[in-house]
């Protein structure tokens, strides 16, 4: 993947204070191009990640009942108007053949996976389509929970409402009593 391009992020930005009508080389404006520019690399930093990498690492413990790893916090930027979204992940997953993954992992998944422009949707399905890849569970349940500043800061304009997303694969997909298990203790 390509670095962050500095210098083109500088100009953009500079093009956009002009173009709302700011005098890009006022006092508190002219570094600011250079600072969103730091940030960018920041916040983008999944660009050249890969989350599988965190799962090339495995223990073998004899433990074949729920995981679950709550309360993880993200912030990711929406594709759509480049603004953040920010929230927690819980993610559930049942090792098969005592296969487990060290805990700091899951939530490095997210962060890779968030760190990008994207949806939260597709942060749901990938971290939990990489588990499935990576680990070979018995299932993965994953519920995101999100505010989009896209809907506080503009449009609607309604902070605090939350969007939900959840991935089920494997055992989740169907168990309900496993689902509601986990549910019980996310909440």
């Amino acid at each position: 993947m390509e670095e962050v391009n500095f210098k083109k992020i500088e100009q953009a930005v500079t093009m956009i204070l002009e173009a709302i009508g700011e005098d890009a080389n006022r006092e508190g404006l002219q570094e600011t191009p250079k600072r969103v520019a730091k940030m960018y690399e920041e916040v983008f930093a999944g660009m050249n990640e890969d989350p599988r990498k965190y799962f090339e690492t495995v223990f073998h413990e004899q433990h074949e009942e729920v995981v679950l790893v709550k309360d993880i916090p993200f912030h990711s930027m929406c594709e759509h108007h480049l603004v953040p979204f920010f929230g927690v992940a819980h993610i559930a997953y049942i090792p098969k053949d005592g296969v487990v993954a060290g805990l700091s992992k899951l939530a490095r998944a997210v962060e890779s996976t968030a760190k990008r422009p994207q949806l939260q949707e597709r942060i749901t399905t990938s971290v939990a389509n990489v588990m499935m890849e990576m680990l070979n569970p018995r299932g993965v349940y994953i519920i995101i929970e999100a505010e989009h500043m896209c809907m506080t800061m503009r449009g609607i304009k309604k902070p605090g409402s939350k969007t939900v997303t959840t991935a089920a694969r494997g055992v989740f997909e169907h168990d309900n009593v496993k689902r509601a298990e986990i549910l019980s203790l996310v909440k």
